[in-house]
């Protein structure tokens, strides 16, 4: 393990970083024509490249990817320079500021002696310093559903608008799962309203997510691993019949079944 740096060290990286994008702001043909516009789909694609190292846990990818986005930062900040707007010095002023508001229970007097009080007082001052009329009012409109839903639910419990128990929520669940077995028979072939079922369907998986917050468990984080397992299960039914001679297409379901659970018990 590479010995970690001390606050001087840190602070003349920064300072080095700050450097390096002022040249190639001045000097490289790509990153003199960049714009905030320009940069915000890449910023999103690095995004999820952190994300994707996260859930592999390689730490050495993660420490490359959390140096994408930093320069991405950096650069909105000479950007904003540039345009007399912000600098990266007002854009970390102002987050110092907003991290010491809210968190009165270690720069004030406020008291929160547990996690849950934390949370509860973040959105309350937040909702204050946003001036939102609504305490939904903050989650952003183009979150993919199924964060935007969890984001949903943090926030209404924030102002104490959630239920009390688990096994409420597991209620609400089963209530859920039946209303859409009785509406949408899965036994029978008579066409449905699928309108009707993509809303009731949409009420199972909110009910779903908020069990899964209930119990800790990130849906988002859960949903993709599971994804990440069926890819490799895939792929290993895919070799696997490539190494029998056998094309997949041509294949049974059965024969394919073969390989599959081989690829679980892996």
């Amino acid at each position: 393990m590479p010995e970690l740096s001390n606050r001087k060290q840190q602070l003349e990286a920064f300072d080095r970083l700050l450097t390096i994008m002022d040249e190639l702001r001045e000097q490289c043909p790509w990153d003199k024509k960049q714009t905030i516009e320009s940069l915000r789909h890449l910023t999103i694609e690095e995004t999820f490249e952190l994300s994707d190292a996260i859930l592999e846990n390689d730490m050495d990818e993660i420490k490359k990817e959390l140096g994408d986005i930093l320069l991405h930062i950096v650069f909105y900040a000479k950007i904003g320079s540039e345009k007399k707007s912000f600098d990266i010095s007002t854009v970390i002023d102002s987050l110092c500021e907003k991290l010491i508001r809210r968190h009165p229970h270690i720069y004030s007097d406020t008291i929160a002696d547990d996690e849950e009080a934390v949370k509860q007082n973040w959105e309350k001052i937040k909702l204050k310093e946003k001036g939102n009329t609504s305490v939904l009012g903050g989650v952003p409109k183009s979150l993919p559903a199924l964060i935007k839903a969890m984001r949903i639910q943090e926030k209404a419990r924030g102002v104490g608008f959630d239920w009390e128990e688990k096994n409420q929520v597991w209620e609400k669940v089963e209530e859920e799962m039946q209303e859409f077995k009785a509406e949408f028979n899965v036994a029978g072939d008579m066409e449905i309203d699928h309108e009707k079922a993509t809303g009731e369907f949409g009420d199972l998986l909110f009910s779903l997510i908020n069990y899964a917050r209930f119990i800790e468990i990130n849906p988002e984080e859960a949903l993709e691993k599971t994804n990440l397992k069926f890819i490799k299960r895939f792929q290993y039914l895919e070799n696997a019949a490539k190494d029998s001679g056998k094309k997949i297409e041509d294949m049974t379901l059965a024969e394919m079944d073969v390989y599959w659970e081989e690829a679980k018990r892996r």
